[in-house]
């Protein structure tokens, strides 16, 4: 097993901690891509239209000779059009192209919106998000500044109990993570298109992720810092690991989160086969 520092609030290195069998997966950008997919997926809404919109109308097609409404030598095209009073005609109705008429190919309340994804297939992509936050290649290819940090970053169990902001931005600075702080406050960009309208329209760079074992008060006390993420670690997934689906986020650990990932053997992948009926396990 890997040993790593444990850094505490001053930013100096206090003892050491054994990582568990997580870190040691190696990368698989493509399961990771694919679970993140399927995480995204289950966010969209169905929606389809009405079945009967552009249909409720009275108009027909009237195409035979020598009947009341018929539109054969007329000069009027041979569409459906709304019945009036004196046998007279309308205008064009229900066809994809006229006024009011219906939609040629709506998007239908049927159709298959969430990909699904193997149990083993998420948690092998869980466990290889994990080791892509312990190599400096791929947290260097997601953007960060990492200069002069040693990865992964672990902290002692005491960082779970900040409760003000500024506490935690001061820790943030002696850790070495202030660079990377602002390179997220400086990246805040307006959405591009109609999305800049709506509540929230900024798109704001990923900074650093906090995993904790005990939700004291750290979540709380870094929520409204930009671009920070802070997460229980029994909830952690690919997502929130590796977002867009690229691995490598800059992470802080906590001891007890690291401990609980070794303790609990959380995301690994089962070896158990479930014996089908009748046959001796």
């Amino acid at each position: 097993m890997t040993s790593v520092k444990v850094f505490d609030l001053e930013g100096k290195s206090a003892q050491s901690v054994d990582l568990p069998s997580q870190f040691d997966y190696a990368v698989r950008p493509d399961l990771i891509k694919r679970a993140v997919h399927a995480l995204f997926t289950l966010k969209l809404q169905p929606k389809g239209n009405f079945p009967l919109a552009g249909m409720q109308t009275t108009a027909e097609y009237f195409g035979r000779r020598h009947e009341p409404r018929q539109t054969i030598n007329t000069g009027r095209s041979r569409l459906p059009r709304e019945k009036l009073s004196g046998s007279r005609l309308g205008r064009v109705r229900m066809v994809p192209h006229s006024m009011g008429g219906r939609r040629a190919h709506p998007p239908k309340v049927a159709k298959i919106l969430v990909e699904k994804i193997n149990f083993k297939e998420r948690n092998i992509a869980v466990c290889s998000s994990i080791a892509a936050t312990a190599k400096p290649e791929f947290v260097k290819t997601r953007g960060h500044k990492i200069e002069g940090l040693t990865l992964p970053l672990v902290i002692n169990s005491s960082f779970e109990q900040i409760k003000r902001t500024k506490d935690a931005k001061a820790i943030f600075d002696k850790l070495g993570l202030a660079t990377d702080l602002t390179r997220a406050v400086e990246g805040r960009r307006i959405r591009s298109g109609r999305s800049r309208m709506r509540k929230g329209g900024y798109r704001t760079p990923k900074s650093i992720l906090i995993v904790y074992g005990k939700n004291d008060s750290i979540w709380r006390a870094t929520r409204n810092i930009p671009g920070v993420d802070a997460i229980q670690v029994e909830k952690l997934d690919a997502s929130v690991l590796a977002p867009g689906g690229v691995p490598g986020r800059l992470t802080l650990w906590t001891v007890p989160a690291i401990e609980e990932l070794g303790q609990k053997k959380l995301f690994l992948p089962t070896q158990s086969v479930v014996k089908s009926k009748g046959e001796k396990a």
